[in-house]
């Protein structure tokens, strides 16, 4: 195990209803947005169907190395998604990092 290969994963609840059009737009928009980043691979928006977890849906993504991971984390387009989408409209969440 550990190639190097970061899998990264952001679990999160909307403001809004998890079936409502604002909810998909959300979606919609973050995936055009995040995987337009260069060092993305691998992304995928996914919904929560567990009752087990309290998250409605999901963002996850790959990165080949931690320097790629890091680069997406400053990279303008995901600060800006993060400042002007996620911090208003996001109502909990947690991320979780995973060395394949």
């Amino acid at each position: 195990m550990g190639t190097g290969t970061i899998r990264h994963m952001a679990l999160f609840t909307l403001k809004v209803p998890a079936d409502s059009r604002e909810a998909q737009a959300f979606l919609k928009d973050g995936k055009e947005i995040l995987s337009g980043i260069p060092v993305v691979r691998q992304f995928e928006a996914l919904r929560q169907v567990s009752a087990k977890c309290e998250f409605d849906f999901c963002f996850s993504m790959e990165f080949a190395n931690q320097e790629d991971y890091d680069s997406y984390n400053n990279h303008p387009d995901h600060q800006a998604f993060v400042s002007e989408r996620w911090e208003t409209e996001v109502a909990k969440f947690q991320e979780i990092d995973l060395l394949k």
